[in-house]
């Protein structure tokens, strides 16, 4: 079957092509959809993430509080518990049962609690992240944090964190690259992103195989930006010498 290219650049009420394949006023092209459905899926993407990177963080922190036991555990749980439902199922439950649960949120935007559900999910596996790059650490960093009279949150802030993050960044992109991927399962309650305009506007213009490819390319771009991004903040943190408690142990 031979390509249609120019299924982007019709109106998408009346299916007469559009000049310069950009809608004006009233009229949309698909064309305009799929740059609106790209803007969604990099909203939830972005926004979720920084959900993770600040609750990652602080149960990863959690996990490694010296004396406190009972912080450890509850780190602990809350890894096992994200990381271990299925992230459909953990949408899902955020969309249907949480809300039923707690009533104010019946009025929280679906935009919202899909945010919640991929951020939490994926703050789990940031926490653990957090967690071995602290543990990679030298623990006389730790010592000397002490020595300087250094509080347990100011030892963690001017010294542990600073060094962790930088450890850390390769995995950081994986998982910053996954959000935008994981992104998709937001069409399961209608948020008018990529994957939702994908199976939408598939069967409206009968041209999947134009509008696969192209919702493709989008999440490749964006997976490839998020990746240039972090490359380049790696190579801006990187500690010249620096070698982590325990790296090359185990191989040859």
């Amino acid at each position: 079957m031979a390509m249609d290219w120019s299924v982007f650049c019709k109106d998408t009420l009346d299916g007469n092509v559009m000049p310069g394949c950009f809608g004006h006023g009233q009229d949309i092209t698909y064309l305009d959809w799929l740059l609106s459905a790209w803007g969604w899926t990099v909203s939830v993407s972005l926004t979720a993430l920084a959900v993770a990177l600040i609750v990652g963080s602080i149960i990863g922190v959690i996990r490694t509080l010296p004396d406190s036991p009972g912080w450890v555990r509850f780190g602990n749980g809350w890894v096992e518990l994200f990381r271990n439902i299925p992230l459909l199922v953990q949408i899902f439950l955020w969309y249907f049962v949480v809300p039923a649960l707690v009533p104010p949120m019946k009025d929280f935007p679906s935009f919202i609690l899909v945010v919640l559900a991929l951020g939490l999910f994926t703050s789990a596996r940031i926490a653990e992240q957090v967690r071995a790059g602290i543990q990679a650490l030298p623990k006389g960093q730790r010592y000397a944090g002490m020595a300087l009279g250094f509080t347990t949150p100011q030892y963690y802030r001017y010294v542990l964190l600073p060094m962790a993050y930088r450890i850390i960044i390769p995995p950081l992109t994986s998982e910053s690259m996954n959000i935008f991927k994981n992104s998709a399962v937001a069409f399961a309650v209608s948020i008018p992103e990529l994957t939702q305009y994908a199976l939408q506007v598939g069967e409206e213009t009968a041209r999947p195989i134009e509008v696969y490819i192209a919702v493709t390319i989008l999440y490749a771009i964006s997976a490839l930006v998020v990746n240039r991004v972090f490359a380049w903040m790696e190579k801006r943190a990187r500690v010249p010498g620096f070698v982590a408690a325990g790296a090359g142990a185990g191989g040859h």
